[in-house]
Formats: C-alpha cells, sequence, structure tokens
C-alpha cells in the first residue's frame, strides 16, 4: 500500500491547516497520524478504525483535531484548528490492518513520508 501525506505549512498560532493522506486501496486498513516534534519520538496523534465507529486522539489534541475518512476518494484527513507552538512537527500518516488504536509506531505498518507543520507564536 502507498500513502502519501500532504498539506503542511506555515500558520501562526490559533490558526489552522488541514493535511491530507492518499492511500491505496483505503478501505482495508485502520489508519493513524503520528507526529515528530524537532529531537523527539515519533508519537501517536490520532486514528480512526476501518469501520469508522470511531475516532481516537492524543489527549495533547483532544478537542483542536479531527481524523476523519473518505474511502470513495481514498483520502484520510486531519482536521488541525487552534494550533499551538507546541503542534510543530512532521506528521505522518499510518496504515495497519491489525490495531485500529494503537501509540505504538511499531504497530503500523505502513507509512508516507511526512508532511512538515510549522506554528509560529
Amino acid at each position: 500500500v502507498q500513502l502519501q501525506a500532504s498539506g503542511g505549512g506555515l500558520v501562526q498560532a490559533g490558526g489552522s491547516l488541514r493535511l491530507s493522506c492518499v492511500v491505496s486501496t483505503l478501505n482495508m486498513y485502520h489508519m493513524a497520524w503520528f507526529r515528530r516534534a524537532p529531537g523527539k519520538e515519533r508519537v501517536f496523534v490520532a486514528s480512526i478504525p476501518r469501520s469508522r465507529d470511531n475516532t481516537y486522539y492524543a489527549d495533547s489534541v483532544k478537542g483542536r483535531f479531527t481524523i476523519s475518512r473518505d474511502d470513495v476518494k481514498n483520502m484520510v484527513y486531519l482536521q488541525m484548528n487552534s494550533l499551538k507552538p507546541e503542534d510543530t512537527a512532521v506528521y505522518y500518516c499510518a496504515a495497519g490492518s491489525t490495531w485500529s488504536v494503537s501509540p505504538r509506531p511499531a504497530d503500523w505498518s505502513y507509512w508516507g513520508q511526512g508532511t512538515e507543520v510549522t506554528v509560529s507564536s
């Protein structure tokens, strides 16, 4: 499966961005977004299962970020509102078929190349 993330950029604190990830054969996979801030480990941001019956978020983004998917368009989105400087990171979309919610990068089988988000104060 191939994943390609896009939509990153530079935004002021309090602003919004929407990240997109195109996924071949999306309907076969659970999907997630992770991020890696400079000098830090890759961490879980959000996930949405194949069934689309729930969504899961890291505490740090809950209430500000929304993950969604469109299986017809083979797209996964991460709507990011009320952005903070601490949201600055490279964001990665990931696909897996076993775990619909796991904070461990190793539990996700396929990864996009990442898209950079910079939030200025």
